[in-house]
């Protein structure tokens, strides 16, 4: 491994989720990554499911409605709804399962994303707060932990790609 930092804790009495990840690439790319929509679409998704935006207007009130595709074609649709961003350092979302019509399954969960840069290096700090802790029962169960981690793997590997663009 490249001795870059990666946690994932989860902490079922407050139902939250804190993931900690470090990437080797500069805060505005990793922004960039985790903020537009044709970056997203090509890691936000643990293969061999891909991930295909449908909306995505990110500003506060703005939302991003989009699939994870399995390779046989089976989507499963998820809302998230902009709370807050201040640019390059955080942003704020309520996300859902939703139908594909974009009806969201509630109870949802909060998601607060913050960035910070430090010797060439990009901190992304997650807290995910569940409404309820069967959904994030539910969230773990459904492999969110190793899912999660394959797909940040997928962005670091990215990054490294796109920094050399």
């Amino acid at each position: 491994m490249n001795n870059l930092l990666f946690d994932f804790t989860v902490d079922k009495a407050n139902k939250t989720v804190f993931v900690n990840r470090e990437f080797a690439a500069d805060l505005s790319l990793v922004w960039d990554a985790f903020t537009t929509q044709e970056i997203l679409d090509q890691w936000w998704a643990p293969k061999p499911w891909g991930s295909k935006t449908k909306v995505m207007d990110f500003e506060v009130g703005g939302r991003r409605f989009y699939a994870m595709v399995s390779p046989e074609g089976d989507e499963h649709w998820s809302l998230q709804q902009y709370t807050s961003i201040s640019p390059k350092t955080n942003f704020k979302y309520l996300n859902s399962f939703a139908d594909k019509d974009e009806n969201p399954e509630l109870p949802g969960s909060n998601w607060d994303l913050t960035f910070s840069e430090e010797d060439g290096k990009t901190k992304v700090s997650i807290i995910i707060k569940n409404d309820s802790l069967e959904r994030m029962e539910k969230m773990i169960e459904m492999g969110f932990q190793g899912g999660f981690t394959m797909t940040l793997n997928y962005l670091d590997e990215l990054l490294a790609t796109l920094s050399k663009k």
